[in-house]
C-alpha cells in the first residue's frame, strides 16, 4: 500500500470518528450534500499534497483508488468553491476534535514540551491590505508536543502580542490532566505558571532566568535529559514547515487558525502511518 493510501485510510477513519460515525454516504444522494467526514478527508489530502483547492481536486480526479478510500469517484468530486465553503462551515470545535483524535494515534508518554513559532501570512494585494487593515504579516503559533512520539497535542494561534507565559498556561490548562511534566525554555519563566502547573500535578521543567545564585541552583535541579527533550518542538516546527509549508494561504483569521490545526492533524497522521 502506498504512503498516500495509508494516509487517506487513516484520515477517513479519524474523520468518521470526529463527526460521530453517522453512517452517511460520502457522495450526495437525491439532492443531499456531502458527508462531513468526506469533506474533512478531502481537506486533509489538500494539506498533505500541499496544493491549492483546484489543483487538489484535479489530482484526485486521476486517483480512483484514493477516492475509493473516501467513498467517492471522479464524478462525485465537488467544485473547488464547494470545498472552500465547507471549510468555513465546519466548526472550529470539530477541527479540535480531529486534532485530539490524531494525537491519540500515538501512545502518550505524559511528558510534553511547549514552544512557539511564526507562520507567514502570505502577502496580499495592497488594495486588500488597505480595505481590511491587514497589517500583521505573521501568525504566532504555540504548540504542545509529546516529547517521545513527536505528536502535536494542542495548538494556539494569535496575531496579538501576548506573552509566552500567558499562552503557555492557556494551552497547558486544557491538557493538564494528561501531563506528568512540561518542559519549556526561559521565555516561559514565570513563578505563577510553575505554581499553577504544580497545582495540576504537572512537574514544570522551565529554566529560570539567571539573575541570582538561587536561579542557578534551581536550574541545576531540573531533570537534564527530560528538559533537553524540549528541542522536540523545534524538530516538529522544522518538519511541518519543510513538508507542509511555512505560510498560511487563508486571509480571514478563523480560516488561518483552522489551516494551522489541519497542518498539525496531517503531521500526526503522517507520523502514525510511516513505517
Amino acid at each position: 500500500m502506498s504512503k498516500i493510501s495509508r494516509f487517506t485510510k487513516k484520515a477517513v477513519q479519524l474523520a468518521k470518528n470526529a463527526v460521530g460515525g453517522r453512517g452517511e454516504v460520502a457522495a450526495p444522494e437525491g439532492g443531499g450534500g456531502f458527508a462531513e467526514y468526506a469533506v474533512l478527508s478531502l481537506h486533509c489530502l489538500r494539506v498533505y499534497l500541499e496544493k491549492s483547492y483546484r489543483e487538489t481536486l484535479d489530482l484526485l480526479s486521476e486517483m480512483p483508488q484514493i477516492l475509493g478510500e473516501i467513498g467517492l469517484d471522479a464524478t462525485d468530486l465537488p467544485d473547488h468553491s464547494t470545498l472552500v465553503k465547507w471549510f468555513d462551515r465546519i466548526k472550529t470545535a470539530l477541527w479540535r476534535v480531529l486534532l485530539r483524535l490524531s494525537a491519540q494515534l500515538h501512545d502518550p508518554s505524559g511528558h510534553a514540551a511547549i514552544d512557539a513559532t511564526f507562520f507567514d501570512r502570505e502577502t496580499a494585494s495592497k488594495h486588500y491590505c488597505r480595505r481590511t487593515n491587514y497589517r500583521v504579516q505573521t501568525l504566532k503559533t504555540t504548540v504542545l508536543v509529546d516529547t517521545e512520539s513527536h505528536a502535536i497535542l494542542d495548538v494556539h494561534c494569535t496575531t496579538e502580542k501576548r506573552h509566552d507565559t500567558q499562552l503557555g498556561w492557556q494551552v497547558a490548562r486544557r491538557n493538564a490532566g494528561d501531563l506528568a511534566s512540561l518542559a519549556a525554555d526561559k521565555g516561559y519563566d514565570w513563578m505563577e505558571l510553575r505554581e499553577k502547573l504544580r497545582e495540576e500535578d504537572v512537574r514544570p521543567l522551565i529554566r529560570h532566568r539567571e539573575f541570582r545564585p538561587i536561579d542557578h541552583a534551581h536550574n541545576a535541579r531540573i531533570d537534564g535529559p527530560r528538559y533537553r527533550q524540549r528541542s522536540t518542538c523545534e524538530t516538529v516546527f522544522s518538519t511541518i514547515k519543510r513538508t507542509l509549508g511555512d505560510a498560511v494561504r487563508a486571509r480571514a483569521w478563523f480560516r488561518e487558525f483552522r489551516e494551522i490545526v489541519l497542518k498539525c492533524v496531517v503531521h500526526n497522521i503522517k507520523r502514525a502511518v510511516t513505517p
